[in-house]
């Protein structure tokens, strides 16, 4: 059986066929001695085709396609163009060898020619990439690195920019950035606190607060200077008049030492720059929840936007802790006592990052671990919709943080939760309800144009001479229209086609316009009147063509 091999550079695809084996060996160890030396290796090796890229831009989407496992239109007719072809009904007598056994499989499932991948083809296409610039002839020496080089960095940048996570490693990135402001924060405002005690040490105990403290300290800055007309001021920041009372009572018998003025204006910097920094972590977080929202709603829903950015971020991306089972999800982040526990044979940790939800917080002690397994679980089926649904919409996560609700009251009160399959299933039935809402929003502009076409048709068909059928008095606005099926609206034009009719068949037998009143009592006066000229305009034809005929 003939052997072909298929390798892929970043200048083109080559089709090399393998002939007379027998003199570097048929076992893998034998080729891996061989493929060093041209002249043996070339002898069995020899170039059949090669297809050349036509762009940078064809080499990406050509190699996108086969790191992917997947057949180009262009890899296929080079294939069915270069190999010989097999008839319906009887066995190939040759075989493809591949480097990816995933393109191998789908090549064989539309072109049904026989492909293999094992270790024996590996190292004669070990052997191709070692020699492949003698194998094309008019290649110049770099070229070939050259073409290598660009299509990696485009390769590489292409995968940068086509993220499958829907961008979560902004959340990754957000919390981080959150939790190293607390910590500075927080270091920044003890340094504050202490360094204006100094000069205000009363200040301490009467303000607890961080941001509060740093603001008082850029504000009172001399505290000989605070008086009684600095009250209202201090009661805007502060937001309590007795706490201001006590206050500017406390500045006035002070045991603090005085500072120079250089000395204060540094404290006032310093405090300035934690206010900033205090600010821009309030705006980070709010950032973090806007973000979250976007990009797994279910889970910040169901478990809070901290919590779930979290377990994002200690799993590496949404898709992985998709994957992650809720096993996994429930100790993730306590990895330490796990291996601790697993070592010394003790008791494994019941939580992880999860601890930090209410829920757990709510459950009593006996309860702790069960609402964890039982918390982690639907985290989990979260988590995956969030990941793999098409749609971004809350109300799984709605429902699920109910069925935890209800574990929680079953817990405690022994009140029995709904069906996991009936909670799923009305999750389901709003989802496409909401979705069909969305689509009668956006339907409006349409019937207009319809409209639009009705008023034309019917325009034409009185200048042609046609009656003209009379519509019913519709109900204003485009709600109304849109309810109608377009069932009704066949109807109504089969109807208005049908008394088209009957009116013609009138005007032609003579018909009087009373007897068609009374035929036809709901049609209204205007119609009338219509039908009265037409029978007029009928009868004075008639009496022209007998005046002419006499």
């Amino acid at each position: 059986m003939t052997l072909y091999l298929l390798y892929e550079t970043s200048s083109g695809y080559s089709l090399f066929q393998a002939s007379g084996l027998d003199e570097i060996g048929q076992n893998t160890e034998a080729v891996r001695n061989s493929v060093s030396d041209l002249n043996r290796f070339g002898k069995v090796v020899q170039l059949t085709a090669f297809l050349p890229f036509e762009s940078a831009l064809d080499a990406l989407n050509q190699c996108n396609s086969v790191s992917e496992g997947i057949m180009t239109d262009e890899l296929r007719n080079f294939l069915e163009l270069n190999l010989p072809k097999v008839k319906e009904g009887k066995k190939a007598k040759f075989s493809l060898g591949v480097a990816e056994a995933k393109i191998g499989s789908h090549i064989f499932e539309v072109t049904k020619i026989p492909c293999q991948c094992n270790e024996f083809v590996l190292e004669l296409l070990r052997g191709v990439r070692l020699h492949f610039e003698r194998f094309i002839k008019d290649l110049k020496p770099g070229d070939l690195e050259k073409a290598q080089l660009g299509l990696g960095h485009s390769y590489s940048r292409a995968k940068v920019k086509f993220n499958v996570n829907r961008v979560d490693n902004m959340v990754i990135q957000a919390i981080f950035l959150l939790d190293t402001l607390d910590k500075d924060v927080n270091s920044f405002a003890m340094r504050v606190r202490e360094w204006y005690s100094w000069h205000f040490p009363e200040l301490v105990k009467i303000v607890n607060d961080n941001y509060l403290y740093a603001k008082l300290a850029k504000f009172i800055d001399d505290k000989s200077k605070l008086a009684e007309d600095k009250l209202p001021e201090l009661t805007d920041i502060i937001g309590d008049e007795d706490k201001a009372k006590e206050i500017v009572e406390a500045a006035k018998a002070s045991m603090g030492q005085d500072l120079s003025p250089i000395d204060l204006i540094n404290v006032q910097q310093f405090a300035q720059r934690v206010m900033d920094l205090s600010e821009y972590r309030k705006k980070l977080h709010e950032y973090l929840i806007t973000k979250m929202n976007d990009i797994a709603p279910n889970l910040a829903s169901l478990i809070g936007e901290m919590v779930g950015a979290r377990l994002i971020s200690h799993a590496g991306s949404l898709t992985n802790l998709a994957k992650c089972p809720s096993s996994t999800l429930q100790i993730l982040g306590a990895e330490k006592a796990l291996f601790r526990a697993l070592k010394t044979r003790g008791n494994t940790p019941k939580y992880g990052l999860i601890f930090h939800s209410s829920f757990i917080g709510r459950a009593s002690a006996r309860n702790k671990g069960r609402m964890a397994r039982y918390l982690a679980n639907k985290c989990s089926i979260a988590s995956r919709i969030d990941c793999f649904a098409e749609n971004g919409t809350t109300i799984f996560g709605e429902k699920l943080r109910e069925q935890v609700e209800e574990r929680l009251d079953f817990y405690d009160k022994g009140v029995a939760p709904r069906k996991n399959i009936d909670v799923m299933k009305a999750a389901i039935e709003t989802a496409e309800n909401k979705d069909n809402d969305m689509e009668t929003e956006e339907a409006p502009a349409v019937p207009s144009a319809k409209k639009s076409k009705k008023k034309k048709s019917k325009s034409d068909t009185a200048e042609n001479g046609e009656p003209m059928a009379v519509d019913n008095p519709t109900v204003s606005g485009g709600a109304s229209e849109d309810a109608k099926s377009e069932k009704k609206k066949k109807k109504e034009k089969r109807k208005l086609e049908q008394e088209q009719a009957v009116q013609n068949s009138n005007v032609t037998n003579g018909v009087d316009s009373e007897q068609d009143g009374t035929a036809k009592k709901k049609k209204k006066k205007k119609s009338k009147d219509q039908d009265g000229e037409e029978v007029q305009v009928a009868s004075d034809m008639k009496k022209k063509k007998k005046s002419k005929g006499e």
